[in-house]
């Protein structure tokens, strides 16, 4: 009974939760905004250097990072159920790598904006459908040769990425390494991330009840009914694709999709059907209050936003652990 107020009061904790970090990220910079202005602001006043710091510059590097953490954060709860595995996230199964092969080949060649973002997003789908085809051997596809085979393409894409870091000029290096840290400096809208991750989300939700059963395993998810091969497939091509997207808005930033999930199942159980929302909306809080630290705890410098979110992930993640009575 002492968890009941808690799991009836996530979703409003979560909203309130969301607004605070959403008026932080658009208030503190290196131009800070009062309530009273930012408001002005939002309702089609103010002045207009203000105007165009909230409007053009930090409203939308704010969407786009909330979107990206929602992105990981449901990836990763989906294939912390898909592998059965706690320390699963985004990330394990090669996207990043192909992700990141693809943007720094753009680089190499001397080109930027749209061409990046397009290079890694094929990227990560060539990675994604690699592990796939591999994975599907004589045997049979499983968690366990899925995990293996993702494993391995991934140390492929790291000794790729670290020759092509070699050969990479020295202007294009500060780049390069930037993108590999993420970072939401040269992203202008963050649409596209957005508009998956409220796609994902819709479409992942109506699927909590069989989440719920095959995370208990594939042999209780077959007696109850559930045809476990497709839902599989459809898990991992869902978390390929929303981490695909995530990669290809802001590079890599690790740590979301791991801790994310665990931190809403110690506040609220691991029932699918808050588990979901709730990771998305805690996954984009996290990353927007990381985006702001990363742009004005060293300004006017700015720290690659992965660089952050592994500062604070590291500590939360062992505490987690620590906290935890059982297997995560």
């Amino acid at each position: 009974m002492k968890k009941l107020p808690i799991l009836l009061a996530w979703l409003p904790a979560l909203i309130a939760l969301t607004l605070t970090a959403f008026a932080v990220s658009l208030a503190v910079g290196s131009t800070p905004l009062s309530l009273h202005t930012l408001w002005d602001v939002l309702t089609g006043g103010g002045d207009p250097l203000s105007r165009t710091v909230v409007m053009e510059l930090r409203l939308p590097r704010s969407l786009n990072a909330f979107a990206v953490g929602g992105l990981l954060a449901l990836a990763g709860t989906l294939m912390q159920v898909l592998l059965r595995n706690p320390l699963a996230d985004p990330y394990i199964l090669g996207v990043s790598g192909g992700a990141a092969v693809g943007a720094l080949g753009a680089f190499l060649l001397g080109l930027a904006g749209l061409w990046v973002n397009g290079g890694a997003f094929v990227g990560a789908l060539l990675s994604t459908l690699l592990v796939f085809a591999l994975a599907h051997g004589r045997g049979g596809w499983t968690p366990t040769r899925l995990l293996l085979t993702g494993i391995a393409v991934a140390a492929g894409w790291g000794a790729a990425i670290s020759l092509m870091l070699v050969l990479g000029s020295d202007a294009s290096l500060h780049s390069m390494i930037f993108w590999l840290m993420g970072d939401f400096s040269y992203q202008p809208g963050g649409s596209l991330a957005l508009v998956m991750l409220v796609l994902g989300l819709a479409a992942c939700w109506p699927f909590a009840r069989q989440l719920n059963v095959l995370a208990r395993g594939e042999t209780l998810a077959e007696a109850l009914g559930i045809a476990v091969r497709p839902l599989s497939v459809a898990i991992y091509i869902s978390a390929s694709l929303f981490t695909a997207v995530a990669v290809t808005e802001a590079g890599a930033i690790g740590f979301v999709g791991l801790v994310v999930p665990h931190m809403f199942r110690m506040l609220a159980g691991g029932d699918h059907r808050r588990l979901l929302p709730g990771a998305v909306l805690l996954g984009g809080c996290l990353l927007m209050l990381a985006d702001t630290l990363a742009r004005t705890v060293a300004a006017p410098r700015q720290l690659p936003v992965g660089v952050v979110t592994a500062a604070l992930g590291v500590p939360l993640f062992l505490y987690l652990l620590n906290r935890a009575r059982g297997p995560l």
